[in-house]
């Protein structure tokens, strides 16, 4: 039974797709969905640096939050967002297993051929380490 879903979100096309299909299996399942954004830290990283990476991405993804709230309440489903800063598929999967998720729903790639290969990376390394069942959205 799926009762935690996480969606990881990075803004991309990819990623609306995996939201709209977390929220969709969410619903389906009365399951609570959390989502979460990751910013990378510039190298080598500084501590100044990380609250400025922070609150950088915290308003850029809080636009994007509000629509996908919206969706979410349309639909009846509980759901968390959360933003946090470090290697992606790290912080994915440490989520998960924080927040004992019985499921994380991503996409496949990102839209530039640096997004392909960094967000194809991602999933992988996710699909290796997650502590709980990865389903990657492609299309």
């Amino acid at each position: 039974m799926i009762a935690n879903l996480l969606v990881a979100y990075d803004g991309s096309s990819q990623a609306q797709k995996a939201f709209a299909f977390g929220l969709e299996m969410a619903q389906k399942h009365d399951a609570r969905l959390a989502v979460v954004s990751v910013a990378r830290l510039p190298e080598p990283p500084v501590a100044v640096e990380m609250q400025a990476v922070l609150d950088n991405a915290t308003v850029y993804y809080q636009s994007h939050f509000a629509e996908m709230k919206a969706k979410a309440a349309a639909k009846g489903v509980k759901v968390d967002f959360e933003v946090r800063v470090g290697h992606p598929a790290e912080q994915i999967a440490r989520l998960a297993e924080e927040r004992k998720m019985d499921a994380i729903v991503m996409g496949h790639r990102g839209e530039s051929l640096l997004q392909k290969w960094l967000v194809g990376s991602v999933a992988k390394r996710v699909l290796s380490y997650a502590p709980c069942t990865v389903i990657v959205v492609r299309g």
